[in-house]
């Protein structure tokens, strides 16, 4: 038998297996699959999708060319990427996963990038949002928005160490020849118009690509979230997760961590949603320990996001391994910056009377992250149903358009 006959019989066992579960477990996967659904079309959707749209927008005006020219002084030195990469980064931090990876996807098929440009790219792209990390995390799940702040520094500087190690990342490679030495708002202008007038879609049909683009990406993120949401809660009753479990309590015995945060840290690595709520349940491990653990799951990611961005990146020369090696090397950072930063970020807030913390979050700020939450899974269902008929519309009038061409 050869290693690809043997790949095959391996993944129709899985995926059969898998079927041969869903049929055991009805009650169980259906209760994973509308939690799931819930998280999609309450949170995911409303809060991705404008940011989806406008960066598609953005891109096609040439606003992205403009962007990337400025910032071209800053990028290449620091991580090796084009200008263009620093506004994938802020998207990307601003919106979520697996933003990045679109965005790195989408100008690498434009040409913006070089293979090993979007690879090193798609490596410090990957974050998660600060929605999540305050208002889910640290408010919903910790009921303690201070820690917020902790986990937000220690998760996007983790993302800028990676950055930075991931330009040693092919260093020989040929990258894209620089837009710019200098700052030019003239220069700037006239690559934007230039990457506009190559572009050449009238604003209406622009419009209507980015959305059917952004909806289509997230149907199959949507896709993804439930298929994993339904597979966690399946491996934890066949007890593999426990299985799996006993391995990750021996590492975790290593840095001095309690066993007994081995089972949610292995939901965390299938989904980071369960397996950050997991952990804060954990009441026999301090709270130093359950933040540096969830720092880990954080940047990791979970095996679901890692499966979109698999997804979007198939669709393009940008290889997946890199990825990977990247979101081991944020998780490891990440945890490391939680467990150095506990002290002068976090502690003095709670335990001493004298000192003050380096940086606090404002009250106010953490209310507002709630509310946002709160809100978004109030008014999210309504807006991504909306948005899913606009979707229809503008998809069967495109593809009557394309058949009387």
């Amino acid at each position: 038998m050869t290693s690809a006959q043997a790949k095959t019989l391996l993944l129709a066992f899985i995926v059969t297996a898998f079927a041969g579960s869903l049929i055991s477990f009805p009650e169980i996967s259906l209760e994973a699959s509308i939690r799931g659904l819930n998280m999609w079309w309450e949170i995911v959707f409303p809060s991705l999708l404008p940011f989806f749209i406008v960066s598609e927008m953005m891109i096609g005006l040439g606003v992205v060319s403009f962007i990337g020219f400025l910032l071209e002084p800053l990028m290449r030195p620091l991580f090796k990427v084009p200008g263009a990469g620093g506004f994938v980064w802020a998207m990307a931090m601003a919106s979520g996963f697996p933003s990045g990876a679109k965005l790195t996807a989408r100008l690498r098929q434009s040409g913006k990038l070089t293979q090993i440009e979007a690879e090193r790219l798609v490596c410090f792209t990957n974050s998660s949002n600060p929605l999540f990390i305050v208002g889910a995390v640290a408010v919903g799940f910790f009921h303690d928005p201070q820690l917020g702040l902790l986990l937000a520094v220690a998760h996007y500087g983790g993302n800028l160490l990676v950055g930075l190690t991931m330009r040693l990342y092919h260093p020989k490679q040929e990258i894209t020849p620089a837009s710019a030495s200098s700052f030019s708002l003239s220069s700037a202008f006239a690559a934007m118009h230039e990457a506009r007038e190559e572009d050449g879609r009238p604003v209406g049909k622009l419009m209507g690509d980015a959305v059917i683009s952004s909806i289509h990406t997230l149907l199959m993120i949507g896709g993804f979230i439930i298929l994993f949401s339904v597979l966690n809660k399946v491996l934890f009753y066949l007890n593999v997760t426990s299985v799996l479990a006993a391995g990750a309590a021996a590492v975790l015995s290593l840095v001095n961590l309690p066993s007994e945060l081995s089972v949610p840290f292995i939901a965390g690595v299938f989904e980071i949603t369960l397996g950050s709520q997991m952990i804060s349940q954990i009441d026999t491990a301090d709270l130093l320990q359950q933040v540096i653990v969830v720092s880990f799951v954080l940047a990791f990611s979970g095996l679901s996001v890692h499966a979109q961005v698999a997804s979007i990146l198939a669709e393009t020369d940008i290889r997946f391994r890199p990825f990977l090696t990247a979101r081991l090397l944020h998780g490891l950072y990440s945890a490391g910056l939680a467990f150095l930063l506990w002290k002068p970020i976090y502690e003095p807030a709670f335990h001493s009377e004298d000192t003050e913390p380096v940086i606090s979050l404002p009250h106010a700020a953490s209310s507002l992250w709630e509310r946002v939450l709160e809100n978004l899974q109030h008014i999210g269902p309504v807006v991504t149903i909306s948005m899913l008929m606009i979707y229809i519309v503008i998809y069967v009038a495109d593809n009557k358009q394309k058949y009387k061409s």
